[in-house]
């Protein structure tokens, strides 16, 4: 079984394990599924949202691919936070969500970045190929990791590296393979980096991927909660889109 495989029958199997011994919700809670790339800012905004309507917020990582297949499989969450557009109007089409409540919350940014502080200069690294082991999110699940490989497509260096890639299941382990030094560099969102001084980094021209474009969408377990609907609006206030921002993210209109 690959390990692709693996992950999926072990996530189906503890979505199946909290249907059946899930608690009952506290008063005003609200379940997100957010992709992994989302985790720092997430946080404070659920921070911020919980401070003003007193209802507790339960967040859940993983990336997107990951997560909707929990949510096609019963996982009990009421919003989704995706890093790409795709999946949520899939989760539309296929009745795991609302109809009409799908926006777009924040633009991502793709980072090349190394702990070394000469090893990243510009795309001429990847076509030098001074490295041995290159990290990207799995383009299957991951949309940082698809826009990655249509990076390294659009560079023309794709097959030169296929070999030296090291996948993380998320962009989250992506970067911990560069931080752990698994990789001497990897493809990250800037979010992860936004706060780092040291290494050395390439902030990716968004013309060499399609826009990594991620939307919120009200899944069908929330559409009678007041609680969710009220995180969705936080989410589009001006209190989160300056948290959003301030992670380098950009905001739509």
């Amino acid at each position: 079984m690959t390990s692709d495989g693996w992950f999926v029958r072990l996530a189906l199997a503890l979505v199946a394990c909290a249907a059946i011994g899930a608690p009952a919700r506290a008063a005003g809670e609200v379940r997100v599924a957010v992709a992994a790339n989302f985790t720092a800012p997430a946080k404070e905004i659920a921070e911020a949202f919980e401070r003003e309507s007193g209802g507790p917020v339960i967040l859940s990582f993983g990336s997107t691919g990951q997560l909707f297949t929990q949510i096609a499989h019963g996982a009990p969450y009421d919003v989704f936070l995706a890093a790409d557009s795709v999946r949520p109007e899939k989760a539309v089409a296929d009745g795991l969500a609302v109809a009409g409540s799908r926006f777009t919350y924040a633009t991502g940014t793709l980072v090349l970045y190394s702990t070394d502080p000469g090893l990243v200069t510009g795309p001429e690294t990847l076509s030098a190929g001074t490295f041995q082991k290159l990290a990207i999110a799995n383009p299957e699940t991951a949309p940082y990791g698809a826009a990655a490989v249509q990076v390294l497509e659009a560079l023309g260096v794709y097959g030169e590296i296929a070999p030296r890639l090291v996948r993380g299941g998320s962009i989250a382990q992506t970067y911990q393979f560069v931080a752990t030094s698994a990789a001497e560099l990897g493809f990250v969102a800037l979010s992860q980096v936004i706060d780092v001084t040291d290494g050395s980094r390439w902030q990716v021209p968004a013309s060499l991927h399609d826009p990594i474009a991620q939307d919120a969408v009200l899944l069908s377990e929330g559409e009678a909660s007041p609680a969710a609907a009220a995180f969705l609006t936080f989410l589009k206030g001006p209190q989160a889109r300056a948290v959003i921002e301030r992670y380098g993210y950009g905001l739509v209109d």
